[in-house]
């Protein structure tokens, strides 16, 4: 018997929300629409969102059965924004939650398998890196080695042992992309410039781990912020 599958992500300043069809025991996922959410705006637009595209296919929020969220790496405030909305969703409704980090939405994303180097552009000079091993033979299933803040100099090295292992790096930022390609080691690693994901991907990898298994209570879902916010960073008693 299918399901209805809310996936949501605020995390960057561009989001989305998509509504899928699932069907327990089938990897495939029916997407009925993928909704853009303008930046800025995540806490005024959410909601009436996602009771819009219900009532356009003819669903009420008693009829979504499992939720998928991108719960980081990005900004702080819509990265709440996304994460509240599900889990007061999920409470409501004592349905079950996947949680997705953005650096494996981004290495699924991808052609590449085998090992990938997920990049994704922090500021301040820093960058998102996730380590993940992907199936080959399974979409959107991967193992995750780890994810870590970077400095732009730290990613270039990493990029430089990751041509010694043969890992792929993939990212959906042209600076990124073009700092390897500068660095004068692209001959001998594959770089692959890919579209940011939206929140298809994120249901996509959201309904593989719900079928494993793998999910979150609304009390047990947080954040992957992987950088201190101001807040933390600065209310730190200086040495």
């Amino acid at each position: 018997m299918s399901q209805l599958l809310l996936a949501v992500d605020t995390s960057g300043k561009n989001g989305s929300l998509a509504l899928a069809r699932v069907t327990p025991g089938q990897s495939e996922i029916d997407v009925l629409e993928i909704v853009p959410l303008a930046g800025g705006a995540f806490s005024a637009q959410l909601v009436p969102q996602i009771a819009a595209v219900l009532e356009k296919h003819g669903y009420g929020k008693s009829d979504l059965g499992v939720f998928a969220v991108a719960n980081g790496p990005g900004s702080f405030t819509g990265l709440r924004v996304g994460l509240a909305a599900i889990k007061a969703l999920a409470e409501a409704l004592r349905k079950p939650i996947a949680a997705i980090s953005l650096l494996e939405a981004i290495a699924c994303s991808g052609a590449a398998r085998g090992r990938v180097l997920a990049a994704l552009d922090a500021g301040r000079g820093d960058v998102y890196v996730g380590d993940y091993e992907l199936d080959p033979q399974v979409q959107m299933h991967c193992r995750m080695y780890n994810e870590r803040l970077l400095s732009r100099e730290e990613f270039v090295a990493e990029a430089r042992d990751a041509e010694a292992r043969g890992k792929a790096v993939v990212t959906p930022d042209a600076m990124l992309a073009e700092t390897v390609r500068a660095a004068g080691i692209a001959a001998g690693i594959q770089i692959e410039l890919i579209k940011y994901p939206n929140s298809g991907v994120i249901a996509r990898l959201g309904w593989d781990r719900l079928q494993r298994g793998q999910t979150a209570s609304p009390e047990e879902l947080e954040a992957n912020y992987i950088r201190h916010s101001d807040a933390e960073i600065f209310s730190k008693p200086a040495p």
